[in-house]
């Protein structure tokens, strides 16, 4: 069956039809790093890598991008409150959105581009648009103009004169209409700047996703995802700068999930219900999280509550539990062949309901509900008086390979062996001399968290357990 998607720019469920055959590009909206992330940032984390797993799943080789705003107005003021340089800051929470996200169960994207590294195409990017007609210079500023591509809105589905009447010029702007935005920001005193064919500034913020996208994958890419608060402006703004530029379509298919509410009333600062991710896995199982907003589909609004985390853990323990009974079953199992394959013909069927439910639209609340159903059938199977070693292989490999789907692992942790132990330090040695030093910190903080101490040392490393 094609995997259907829905796309925010038809509002109609497509069937999916990549640019490249087995290939799917696709750019999803990162983070703006002046804070660490709060768990709205955490579920189109969550979202976008499971529907990465499914095509991955499904065959697909997926080239995933997601990028970091590391320049941006609530950076430099966040510098200048803290007394800290712009990279500084930058990097301390890009480090942290990356633990974060790991301790979810998000895979490492294929690219994970910086605005400041990104500076010369960025600007060369502007500098078309200007050659284009579709943006001016004004006293340093470059603005785009919307009026100047047509098809303004048709992400958001508003007229342009809709749009019209809702913008406004700020103070110190000079820009020749309401509705232009800034491509390039004319450089204050002592704030972080580039040198571009308009004087020192730095780029506005929809500029960058342009930029990149079209560095990473090309000026046509499959997917572009992120929330649905960034529908409009920031994906309505991507659209006309990219179209506009290349004078080809930017993606094929627009992805955006819902917003997250807290105890039912919308998650802001002002009402003091705002929930940092680090907090939340701090004190709960980071699986049962993931496994949480997985639980009601992408598209829809998903209400947190302790009652509902706490619930979903109950419901992710019962099939922890049941893969748990397969395992230790095994043991005891034998090669029986008495109504063997029609078990397996009955977790094959499963197996086929959870792909119809994730290839409508990636609908994971309703494929969680299809492993219950395996989970299920597993314990029915696991009392009958003997059981086979196949069937069981079957509903164990069948589980897990499903869970897998969806970015959770039931497995039960077993205790490193010391040739285990010396790998990991030497891949984290390779990591350090290769200067990935997100990899080498990674695996010194998974030994320790399995009790191995590591202690660098003149004579290299050395490791005990804790």
């Amino acid at each position: 069956m094609t995997i259907k998607i829905y796309n925010t720019l038809s509002r109609e469920k497509e069937d999916f039809k990549p640019l490249v055959e087995g290939k799917v590009s696709m750019y999803v909206c990162g983070p703006t790093v002046y804070n660490y992330i709060h768990i709205g940032n955490a579920r189109p984390a969550i979202v976008f890598d499971t529907v990465r797993r499914y095509f991955e799943y499904q065959g697909y080789h997926v080239d995933y991008v997601l990028n970091f705003t590391d320049v941006d107005d609530k950076i430099i003021k966040a510098a200048k409150e803290l007394g800290e340089e712009v990279p500084a800051i930058s990097n301390k929470f890009i480090q942290a959105y990356l633990e974060d996200v790991d301790a979810l169960g998000v895979k490492k994207a294929t690219h994970n581009p910086r605005v400041m590294e990104t500076m010369d195409d960025i600007v060369r990017f502007i500098e078309l648009l200007v050659e284009k007609g579709y943006a001016y210079e004004a006293d340093g500023d470059v603005y785009f103009k919307p009026r100047a591509f047509e098809g303004y809105g048709k992400l958001s589905h508003q007229s342009i004169d809709e749009l019209r009447s809702g913008a406004r010029i700020q103070v110190g702007e000079k820009k020749e209409d309401p509705l232009d935005f800034a491509l390039w920001k004319k450089a204050k005193e002592g704030e972080i700047s580039w040198e571009s064919p308009w004087g020192k500034g730095r780029p506005g913020w929809h500029i960058e996703c342009s930029a990149m996208v079209k560095k990473y994958l090309g000026d046509t890419i499959d997917i572009h995802a992120g929330g649905q608060d960034l529908t409009f402006p920031h994906h309505e703004n991507e659209i006309a700068q990219s179209e506009a530029m290349t004078g080809k379509t930017f993606a094929n298919y627009w992805m955006h999930n819902g917003y997250i509410n807290i105890n039912n009333e919308k998650m802001s600062k002002s009402l003091g219900n705002f929930v940092l991710t680090r907090d939340l896995i701090s004190k709960h199982d980071p699986q049962v999280l993931r496994f949480f907003m997985l639980s009601v589909h992408y598209r829809n609004p998903i209400n947190f509550t302790e009652e509902l985390l706490q619930s979903a853990q109950n419901s992710l323990e019962r099939i922890k539990t049941a893969y748990q009974n397969l395992e230790h079953r095994k043991e005891n199992s034998m090669n029986l062949v008495d109504h063997k394959d029609e078990w397996i013909e009955k977790i094959d069927k499963l197996r086929k309901r959870f792909e119809r439910e994730m290839d409508d639209d990636f609908n994971t609340a309703n494929a969680i509900s299809v492993l219950f159903d395996l989970a299920k059938e597993a314990n029915v199977y696991l009392q009958l008086k003997q059981t086979s070693t196949e069937v069981i292989d079957v509903f164990r490999d069948t589980l897990q390979k499903l869970l897998t789907v969806l970015g959770i692992d039931v497995r039960e942790e077993k205790e490193l062996l010391d040739e285990e132990i010396e790998n990991l330090i030497e891949e984290r040695n390779e990591a350090r001399k290769n200067r990935d030093f997100r990899r080498a910190d990674g695996i010194r903080d998974m030994l320790k968290e399995k009790g191995i101490v590591l202690e660098d040392t003149p004579q290299g490393v050395r490791w005990k357990r804790g």
